[in-house]
């Protein structure tokens, strides 16, 4: 491995390029971003003031915004990281595969499921390969995810990952890269239970912004973090993951973090939900993607395609997209049926 690429300058590929600037063995770190004049003013600046304001980037980190040009030097071996939202994962996939030159191993940042077909990011990749006849190109596929604030990563507070690969091999090419300073990288096989856990938590959050805007208290939230994980765990082994994964980092852990930090964009969705305010203002207001909002459906109806019981997700979907007023949705839930705890 010579080199690391980040596709992608939001707030999240940044921060992981900032990171993975300062890995042990001093690889080239370059940054891409589809903007010609944010990659300008960022290397002007040493800021990336659309997604992280006031966090300098290192001085050894490079910017680039040609596509043409950015694999030139690449070697097969070297690792690329694709920070795009699930929404343009198939489009970035479709670039690089027109490509006559690209690194191998590729490990996606995203949390979600494509909105139309609710396929997980590596069955997305999967189908492109496929269409694309470049199954025997010899690519080394993984997904990076976890409890993580951007800001926090580029400020280079204390973290932990999980990177899930068929490949034990990518999960320790990963590793070398980014377990270094206050991160850690732990790994896994389990890339449907690691993916699944990423999208599933983003819709969750939303519901416990809901429910701590219209004030309904801890306990509440204590109820709805558990019995939404219980949603979780039985989607993602109907699926065919681990209902393990469902207890760490990318399960649990990423949920406690999303559904209860200031610094949550889906929390804040569904704060703003509480007070009546519109979808399309509060996005409009939020400025940045809200994964919970794309995905939310997506899931909805994965689980009803397996028999799967989801009421908190179905409820959510239906304050988002059918109007349905937020403390109406609460008392609908309240409401059920009286059950075993499973």
């Amino acid at each position: 491995m010579k080199r690391i690429y980040f596709l992608g300058a939001g707030a999240w590929g940044t921060a992981m390029a900032m990171h993975a600037s300062k890995n042990k063995k001093g690889l080239p770190v370059t940054l891409w971003s589809r903007s010609d004049e944010l990659a300008k003013t960022i290397r002007a600046t040493r800021f990336n003031q659309q997604y992280l304001q006031d966090i300098q980037l290192p001085a050894e980190l490079l910017i680039s915004s040609d596509w043409n040009q950015l694999f030139d030097d690449c070697a097969q071996e070297d690792l690329l990281f694709i920070a795009t939202p699930v929404s343009g994962l198939k489009e970035t996939v479709d670039h690089l595969l027109k490509l006559q030159q690209i690194p191998k191993n590729w490990v996606w940042l995203c949390k979600g499921l494509e909105p139309k077909t609710s396929l997980m990011p590596h069955q997305v990749i999967a189908r492109e390969l496929s269409l694309a006849s470049a199954n025997d190109r010899g690519i080394n596929t993984a997904v990076l995810s976890g409890p993580s604030f951007a800001s926090e990563v580029a400020k280079g507070m204390p973290c932990a990952l999980t990177v899930a690969s068929e490949s034990n091999e990518l999960i320790a090419k990963v590793q070398d890269a980014l377990h270094h300073g206050n991160m850690r990288i732990y790994g896994s096989n389990d890339i449907v239970g690691v993916e699944l856990g990423g999208a599933i938590k983003n819709v969750l959050a939303i519901a416990t912004g809901i429910g701590d805007g219209l004030g309904l208290g801890l306990n509440a939230r204590a109820a709805l973090l558990t019995r939404g994980l219980a949603e979780m765990m039985r989607l993602m082994t109907a699926m065919g993951g681990k209902s393990e994964t469902a207890m760490g980092l990318t399960g649990v852990g990423d949920l406690i973090l999303t559904a209860t930090g200031d610094l949550s964009r889906n929390r804040r969705v569904g704060l703003q939900l509480a007070t009546g305010k519109k979808l399309p203002e509060i996005l409009k207001d939020l400025g940045h993607v809200a994964e919970g909002v794309l995905c939310a459906q997506a899931v909805s109806d994965l689980a009803k395609s397996k028999g799967i019981e989801m009421p908190i997700t179905h409820m959510v979907c239906e304050v988002l997209f059918k109007e349905l007023d937020a403390a109406t949705a609460v008392k609908l839930l309240m409401g059920r049926d009286a059950k075993s705890e499973a």
